[in-house]
């Protein structure tokens, strides 16, 4: 074994570690394991790679990831510019079953209200009879 496939052998041990107990990988433990990686010599972008290959084959939750699932689903919603409540509520279900319910409903609630003040996408709510969702959270 080479002293690269040493150090990447190594490495992938870390991700494995940082994420053994709660197969949870959020971006704090993210930027650590990157941080970790740099100081041995990988590349920003292999220690990337590494990680998503490791939660993939672990089947572990990296939450950037589960996070880029419900942007791209928003992002569809707001086509026209606006996300209704059954919009929002189905992103924040998908958002969770991602995440494997290791984000609290509130987090993920705000998460995706972050989202959508990000990129100006307007709430529908309101009306005659209708409910002020988005407000509430």
């Amino acid at each position: 074994m080479t002293a690269a496939e040493q150090l990447q052998s190594q490495f992938i041990e870390y991700i494995t570690l940082q994420a053994y107990d709660d197969q949870y990988i959020d971006r704090q433990e993210e930027k650590e394991i990157l941080q970790v990686g740099v100081k041995n010599g990988i590349s920003v972008e292999d220690s990337l790679v590494l990680i998503a290959q490791v939660a993939s084959q672990k089947g572990w939750v990296l939450e950037r990831t589960a996070e880029e699932r419900a942007y791209k689903f928003l992002m569809h919603a707001a086509s026209d510019g606006k996300i209704d409540q059954k919009e929002f509520d189905d992103a924040s279900a998908l958002l969770d079953a991602a995440c494997k319910g290791k984000l609290p409903q509130r987090e993920i609630k705000q998460r995706l209200k972050q989202m959508m003040i990000d990129n100006a996408w307007k709430a529908k709510e309101g009306g005659l009879f209708g409910s002020k969702w988005y407000t509430a959270i």
